[in-house]
This record gives C-alpha cells, structure tokens and sequence, in this order.
C-alpha cells in the first residue's frame, strides 16, 4: 500500500469512512500558509509594487503623451481648417476677379469694336465724299472740255484766227484755274 502525500487527512478519511474537515492548524499546515503569504505580501511588495508602479507611471506617460498628440492634432486640424477656408475665400476672390475681367475685357472688346465700326464707316463715307468730290470735278473738267470744243466748233467758222487764238487761251486759263 502507498502512503499518501497528507497522511493526517488519509487517516481521517479512513477513521470516519468519508470525507470531512481537519480543524486542527497544525495538521493542515495552515500557519505554514500564512506565514509563506505574509513572508510573499511582504518581501514581494517592494518588487511588485516597483512593477506596478513603473507600469501605472508608464501607462500615464502614455496617456499623458496621447493628450498631447491629440491637442496637437486638434491645433492642426483647426489650422488646416482655417487654411482651408482662407484657400476657398481665396479661390472665391480668383473666381470673381476673373469673371470681372472676363466681363470688362468683353465690355472693352465690344467698345473698341463700335469704335472701329464707326471709324471704318467714317472713314467709307470720307472716301465716299472724297471720290464724290473727284468725280465730280472731274465731270464738270469733261464738260467745261467738251463745252470749250463745242464753242470752239461753232466759232472757228464766226472768228478769225487771231481772235480764235485769243480764246483759246483764255479758256486754258480758265481751266488751269479750275
């Protein structure tokens, strides 16, 4: 038969035929226990304690560092919120200055092209006159001519050649006057 690793609970097992509580410290080793735990609790709180609280101080750096990687993400999303509205404002300002532009560039082209429409109708009615005016001298030189050679038809039989003569030359006056 083989011993049992508690004998004092084999022997109560065995004496009362069942399973039952030993109420006696010795027996069951409870000093024993207590002693190993409080020798633990305290040689172990200096080392454990050190653990924890290098974690806790750890853990809080942590967090500290997260509060301020989140108000510096805070700050910069605010900036780049601000810049972005600024760029938009901007952009909005491009926009509206080109389309003022566009506007008075439009405004100016239509301008200077009234302006040539009516220089280029000034000038055709100038050309107009000027061509008028030569034609009709030039016209009126035809039938001061043509009228010089009649008289000078119908006369030549009426005059005689010094009077003839005489004429005709009042008339080229005339004509180099004309």
């Amino acid at each position: 038969m083989t011993l049992p690793l508690f004998p004092a609970t084999a022997q109560l097992i065995a004496s009362h035929g069942g399973f039952g509580l030993n109420f006696n410290p010795f027996e069951t080793n409870i000093i024993n226990l207590a002693i190993v735990i409080a020798g633990l609790v305290y040689f172990l709180k200096g080392f454990l304690g050190g653990i924890l609280e290098r974690r806790r101080s750890a853990i809080l750096s942590d967090l500290k560092d997260a509060e301020e990687r989140l108000a510096a993400a805070t700050t910069s999303l605010a900036d780049a919120q601000k810049g972005l509205a600024e760029a938009q404002m901007r952009a909005e300002s491009i926009r509206s200055e080109g389309q003022s532009r566009a506007e008075a560039i439009r405004t100016e082209s239509e301008k200077r092209t009234v302006e040539e429409m009516a220089r280029m109708k000034q000038d055709s009615a100038s050309d107009l006159d000027a061509e008028a005016a030569r034609v009709s001298d030039q016209l009126r030189r035809e039938a001061a001519r043509l009228a010089i050679e009649k008289a000078l038809t119908a006369l030549s039989g009426k005059l005689d050649s010094e009077a003839q003569a005489k004429l005709i030359d009042q008339s080229i006056q005339s004509l180099g006057k004309a």
